[in-house]
């Protein structure tokens, strides 16, 4: 593994003292290897793939938003120690610009970097764009979508530890099997919501690619980034759109404040129509661990159970 590039280095130097990165050691029945994640996105899915051979964490936990994390100089000590460095890439992480965007390799190849953005390698036709010319950075709200960045994840693993690359595929072949029944279940959970009330209201713009792949026409208050604000416009937009279809529910999201909610709701009983919260929704980071959110997975399948209790 290529020693990280001098800026980087430097960072730490300025926020940590003249500390110098551990490197990892190969000791007889410990793992040595250790890969980061931003967040449990990226984490979750990794840790099937890789099983025992390389340790597996992430920066960002339960109720994190990547949009407006900034990383500490603990971790930035944490991403000079890693050996492998995962993160998705179009800005997700907008805050850690700076330290990730400056080392990242787009194609995976450990040889440049091992600053790596997942979601970089997605063909463009896939991807949902923005009015201003950004990308959406929510992959992993469409199941068949976010199987191919693990695909991806899974080719940066093998070059990263080719010794284990049978394993590594085998796990691949049973996780989309299993992503593969859990998009059905999404999508048989959805079917229970009537056509006029199939329209998603969440407090910021994360859930396109959910509502592209199980067909859901999708407004969000706040833009793609939560560093955003809500027009008085665009909330006046949504209120007079939720009145006309009379939809019955909007929903809150862990990470995003309930005020443009509760404006939407107050807006609505001001012309006679209304509109409650129909649950809470998991769209940038997990719940906590004791939770039916606490991974990657279990959040999808729970904003599935929420959206379709809540607008049938």
């Amino acid at each position: 593994m290529k020693p990280f590039l001098p800026r980087l280095l430097l960072l730490l130097l300025v926020v940590s003292g003249c500390d110098s990165p551990r490197q990892s050691q190969a000791v007889e029945g410990v793992v040595s290897q250790r890969i980061l994640c931003t967040t449990e996105m990226i984490a979750g899915p990794l840790r099937s793939l890789v099983g025992s051979h390389a340790q597996v964490t992430s920066l960002m936990g339960a109720g994190v938003d990547p949009h407006l994390y900034k990383p500490s100089p603990g971790d930035v000590r944490k991403l000079l120690e890693a050996d492998l460095v995962l993160y998705h890439g179009h800005h997700l992480e907008g805050r850690m610009g700076d330290i990730l965007g400056s080392h990242h390799s787009p194609g995976g190849n450990s040889e440049r970097s091992h600053f790596i953005a997942v979601t970089e390698a997605i063909a463009t036709d896939k991807l949902i764009h923005t009015s201003a010319g950004t990308v959406d950075p929510h992959l992993w709200m469409d199941i068949s979508l976010w199987s191919e960045v693990i695909e991806q994840m899974h080719r940066i693993l093998v070059e990263f530890d080719p010794d284990h690359a049978d394993d590594y595929a085998q796990r691949l072949e049973q996780l989309k099997q299993e992503l593969a029944q859990l998009d059905g279940e999404v999508a048989t959970t959805l079917d229970l919501i009537p056509p006029p009330h199939r329209i998603l209201v969440t407090a910021h713009d994360a859930f396109a690619y959910f509502g592209r792949r199980y067909n859901l026409e999708v407004k969000g208050i706040q833009g793609i980034s939560t560093e955003s604000e809500a027009s008085i416009a665009r909330v006046n937009e949504l209120v007079k759109h939720l009145c006309d279809r009379s939809i019955p529910a909007i929903f809150v999201e862990s990470t995003v404040s309930r005020r443009n909610v509760e404006a939407l709701i107050e807006g609505c009983a001001s012309f006679g129509h209304t509109l409650r919260v129909g649950g809470v929704l998991y769209s940038d980071a997990p719940g906590p661990i004791d939770s039916d959110a606490a991974t990657w997975r279990q959040m999808v399948l729970h904003n599935a159970r929420v959206i379709a209790e809540g607008l049938r």
